[in-house]
């Protein structure tokens, strides 16, 4: 039941935590996601309005001739052919176009003239008079736009059903093919080569900075370039010069300017910067949520199995303790009741019962003492006297009124070594004298057949150094994390061979901690143990000589011992 109990709460902690590591990847995604489609918005919508803009531009040269589709292409053939005249209405919409300075002229082409093709004059407008005049003074390269046209035209009109084709020469002209719907046929070609000094100057340099702004004020840069001469002909920052590596999309205009295109690049606009932030402090803000729900459950987790062990702890000492003190009382009250009936009357089972006695109480005391020193601890309550100590007569001294218990009572073999004019340490005596009393009789307790106990003093730098050496039975791994603990026990209390109910070293570290000192241990299972007491030397300065004479110091420390 322990077992499942115990597989039961690893299960719910991991499961817990893939819990909110799940959880956490998901905000994690949402997040990313989030931002990503904020940019991904940001990016279309910048597309959007590059796409917008060259229609835009398309737009404005068709512009001036809004109102042709209306016209009777029929009626205006038969009027050119009489008087070189438009009918009316033609004649109004090409007049205002040709007062556009996007243009430079006007020509018109008969569709039976062979003009381009033998070298001949074009018919010009002339705004004032309304007609068209016969020049030779026209740009050549017109002759290519009216070919391309005659050639797309040829090829569609037996299915076209527009009055007018409005034909690009890339950025050179626009030619507008006039369809008689009658009979299916051209009747004429509008050509308009391109004011390219305006075209560019006037009009598409000052719509890219309108329309997309500045580097400091827009989402994004833009260029107008020839590709195929990779001439840069306007752009939205003319400061900012052309890189193919941070270009992110293009866009071609639509059925016109075949050689340019529009080149973007981004920048990072206020809203993508407080996105990207958003994005760092929401991910902040998780991963500090997770570590601390982590934590949490972690330390809840350990902290159960510490109470729970502690708690284990506390019912064997219990159990181990109640045994304890039956078999001092149980002695005690055999030999009371024996001698109070009288049956003893021989001098010697007299001393003998008395024997019993004595020692059942002293062993009662010790116990006594041991919970009462732990009831102090856990009260805070522990005081100590240090003073300075001379350290080798004391431990000296000890081991001597100790000598024979260890070797003739208990048949150990005793090596001691102690170091010659040790100097003195600030140390309460009596808690040493506890010390040294717990170490060695723990030595005794978990010794096996190999019965030696060794006791070794030495300064080591500004340390006193304490050993105590048994070759006994010796601690596991996991065992000497807790042997310090109270009420720990490294054999079960209930099946131990030695008595003891988990008090003792847990005093020592308790009474060393409280005098400025360190506890160590070394051990190996079945090789024994060596428990290593540390204690600073006493500094010799005149005032602290003086008044080290004077008075003894007493200190109380707050300590637990849990």
């Amino acid at each position: 039941m322990k077992v499942k109990k115990k597989s039961l709460r690893w299960i719910l902690l991991v499961t817990g935590i893939l819990a909110v590591l799940g959880l956490t990847g998901m905000n994690v995604y949402s997040l990313y996601t989030l931002r990503h489609s904020s940019i991904e918005a940001q990016r279309q919508s910048n597309k959007l309005r590059v796409a917008e803009f060259a229609d835009r531009v398309r737009y404005r040269f068709i512009k001036p001739f809004y109102g042709l589709g209306g016209l009777d292409i029929n009626r205006l053939e038969k009027k050119f052919k009489q008087t070189h005249h438009f009918t009316h209405k033609a004649t109004r919409i090409v007049s205002k176009a040709a007062k556009d300075s996007i243009f430079q002229n006007i020509y018109y082409l008969p569709a039976q003239s062979n003009t381009c093709r033998q070298g001949g004059a074009l018919l010009q407008f002339n705004s004032q008079s309304g007609a068209f005049s016969s020049t030779d003074a026209y740009p050549r390269v017109l002759c290519d736009g009216l070919g391309i046209a005659r050639t797309r035209m040829k090829a569609i009109i037996n299915k076209y059903r527009y009055n007018n084709k409005v034909i690009f020469d890339s950025d050179h002209s626009m030619i507008i093919a006039l369809v008689n719907q009658a009979d299916n046929r051209v009747a004429g070609y509008l050509a308009l080569p391109f004011n390219r000094k305006y075209l560019i100057n006037k009009y598409l340099q000052p719509q890219l900075v309108k329309t997309f702004g500045t580097n400091a004020h827009s989402s994004l840069n833009v260029w107008l370039r020839n590709w195929t001469d990779g001439q840069v002909i306007a752009s939205s920052n003319p400061a900012l010069h052309f890189n193919a590596d941070k270009v992110q999309f293009k866009q071609q205009f639509p059925d016109f300017f075949d050689n340019w295109r529009l080149y973007a690049s981004f920048n990072k606009n206020p809203k993508t910067a407080a996105s990207q932030h958003s994005l760092w402090i929401n991910l902040i803000i998780l991963s500090g949520a997770f570590i601390f729900l982590v934590g949490a459950m972690l330390f809840m987790f350990f902290t159960a199995r510490r109470e729970e062990a502690l708690a284990q702890r506390q019912s064997d000492f219990l159990a181990n303790v109640t045994h304890e003190l039956k078999t001092p009382i149980s002695v005690m009250q055999a030999a009371g009741e024996n001698l109070a009936d009288g049956r003893v009357e021989n001098q010697k089972r007299l001393q003998s019962y008395g024997s019993h006695i004595y020692s059942a109480a002293v062993r009662l005391r010790n116990m006594i003492d041991h919970l009462l020193e732990v009831a102090k601890t856990d009260a805070n309550e522990s005081f100590v006297h240090r003073t300075p100590l001379a350290i080798g007569e004391k431990v000296r001294d000890y081991i001597e009124r100790e000598k024979s218990y260890i070797t003739e009572n208990k048949g150990f073999t005793l090596e001691t070594s102690i170091q010659e004019h040790l100097p003195e340490v600030m140390v309460d005596e009596h808690s040493l004298t506890t010390i040294m009393k717990n170490l060695i009789s723990n030595a005794i307790k978990y010794s096996g057949e190999d019965k030696y106990l060794g006791i070794r003093l030495f300064q080591e730098e500004s340390d006193i150094v304490l050993q105590v050496e048994d070759h006994g039975i010796g601690i596991e791994g996991k065992a000497k994390n807790h042997i310090f603990e109270k009420f720990y026990r490294a054999e079960d209390p209930l099946t131990a061979k030695t008595n003891g109910y988990g008090l003792g070293l847990s005093i020592v570290k308790n009474l060393i901690n409280l005098n400025g000192g360190t506890i160590s241990v070394q051990s190996s299972k079945g090789q024994g143990s060596t428990f290593t007491v540390r204690f600073p030397v006493m500094r010799k300065s005149t005032k602290d000589t003086n008044r080290s004479k004077a008075f003894s110091s007493v200190l109380k420390f707050a300590k637990s011992t849990k």
